[in-house]
């Protein structure tokens, strides 16, 4: 899954681990000694990250030989092997905290995402990620979100228009936050999709007299009122509920009707997948 953030991570990544050589393996290994090792995973969960894996491993040892057995997306579980590789020993020592570190996270995420997904099975909702994500990992997370079965939401501030509630305070309220943002596009030229957050029904009723939105974020809703909202919005925007909704409550927002539920602790409230790289 090589990609334009993927290599400057890894380089990044190398720097901040290895520096200047990893002296406790080159003080004690042949430069020219060769090894394999297999990724086993130590509990049950999604696996992710598997990719990503290879293209650190080939980054540093382009002929490297890999046996991939178990590809992103496979439900594992304790004493399953994903991969093995066969390289040299400094190659595979050198690799192994970096490799651990995205594959644990990344199956971590997937994982829970699973059981996000899981919770509202047979209804329309879809499960989303949000910009709770760790700095500079953004498109590893977000692409665990996805092999879990969830949806992204919009990738950073650039892809996407979300008017939230410090926007629309600071514009001067609902109907000057949407008609200056629609400006804005078109002033420079852009056709991104607006989204604005309401608080209250209130603001709701404001965003459907303005219009001019593609969908409408109920922040901090009850069931009761996140049902009223959605029967008045009527299907005419898509809608989101967001805002302190937990693996107890998911389901019940999602019987309401909306869209999207957006979940923030995805990724940044999870517990990474165990797994180890073990010499063969």
């Amino acid at each position: 899954m090589m990609n334009e953030y993927l290599e400057p991570f890894i380089i990044n990544a190398l720097k901040e681990d290895v520096g200047d050589g990893d002296h406790s393996s080159q003080s004690c290994i042949p430069a020219d000694a060769e090894g394999k090792v297999q990724l086993l995973v130590k509990e049950s969960g999604v696996l992710a990250g598997v990719d990503v894996a290879f293209e650190i491993f080939r980054y540093l040892q382009p002929d490297i030989e890999i046996s991939p057995l178990l590809g992103d997306g496979t439900l594992v579980q304790p004493g399953d092997v994903a991969f093995t590789v066969r390289g040299k020993t400094l190659t595979l020592l050198k690799a192994e905290r970096l490799v651990l570190n995205i594959m644990q996270r990344m199956s971590g995420i997937a994982t829970q995402t699973r059981e996000y997904v899981q919770l509202v099975d047979g209804l329309n909702t879809k499960i989303l990620d949000t910009r709770k994500t760790t700095p500079g990992m953004r498109f590893l997370e977000k692409a665990a979100v996805k092999i879990g079965g969830g949806e992204n939401h919009r990738m950073g501030l650039y892809d996407m228009v979300m008017l939230k509630d410090n926007h629309v305070d600071f514009a001067g309220g609902i109907k000057k936050a949407i008609k200056t943002a629609q400006k804005y596009l078109k002033n420079i030229g852009k056709d991104l999709k607006i989204e604005i957050e309401v608080r209250n029904m209130d603001e709701l009723q404001q965003v459907l007299n303005t219009g001019g939105v593609h969908r409408i974020m109920l922040d901090n809703f009850d069931t009761g009122t996140t049902r009223q909202a959605v029967e008045l919005i009527n299907g005419k925007y898509e809608t989101e509920s967001s805002g302190g909704i937990t693996k107890e409550t998911l389901r019940s927002y999602a019987e309401c009707g909306v869209d999207y539920i957006s979940v923030g602790a995805l990724t940044h409230q999870i517990k990474s997948l165990d797994m180890s790289l073990k010499a063969v």
